[in-house]
């Protein structure tokens, strides 16, 4: 598994799937076309891409390129990359059909041609271990966040305080947090949340 600086946006939850065995970064899903009209995953997008940049994985059909060009519009130039991967005829296993195109999405390429495209787009690998503690969900647990009566509450609480969607799961919220703050930060802003 290699481990990136760069969160990566793909199409679907099977993209996520895909990545995630392969990358060890934040994934971001667009829901296909619904990113056209969700502010909130747009934001969190732009948020994301000013603190570590990201990196747009669509499939090599006419939808993956109509995402991708609203991205690129979307996001500063500096903070955005394209990893691309080739056009290759097939369906995925899961589907009874293919594309309409007839090729292979993101989920269907075998590893080593994303492994490829992400170093042809010049991904900024980083070393396994970073130094920095990662917050866990027993972190979560012990601070109320999950897991306990009232988490859902305080969770909530804690999503208003940093400007993130209300509907983000906990471990969506683990992940985000993970990628762009600091354990101690986090930990401060949940000891003022429980003070008020």
């Amino acid at each position: 598994m290699i481990h990136i600086r760069e969160a990566i946006v793909v199409e679907g939850r099977y993209d996520v799937n895909k990545i995630k065995q392969l990358v060890d970064t934040i994934v971001i899903e667009t829901g296909g076309f619904a990113i056209f009209n969700n502010k909130e995953k747009l934001a969190l997008i732009r948020r994301i891409a000013a603190e570590r940049g990201i990196l747009v994985l669509t499939d090599s059909d006419g939808a993956g390129f109509v995402i991708r060009n609203y991205l690129r519009g979307a996001i500063p130039k500096g903070q955005v990359r394209h990893a691309y991967i080739p056009q290759i005829a097939g369906k995925e296993r899961r589907k009874a059909h293919g594309s309409k195109e007839g090729t292979l999405g993101v989920e269907g390429v075998p590893d080593e041609v994303i492994l490829q495209a992400l170093q042809k787009a010049g991904v900024e690998c980083l070393p396994e271990a970073d130094g920095k503690p990662k917050i866990t969900k027993a972190d979560f647990y012990a601070w109320g966040l999950s897991g306990v009566p009232g988490s859902d509450a305080k969770r909530k609480q804690l999503l208003r305080a940093l400007d993130l969607p209300q509907h983000m799961t906990a471990n969506a919220l683990l992940e985000f947090i993970n990628a762009i703050a600091d354990y101690d930060e986090v930990r401060q802003k949940i000891e003022e949340l429980s003070g008020q």
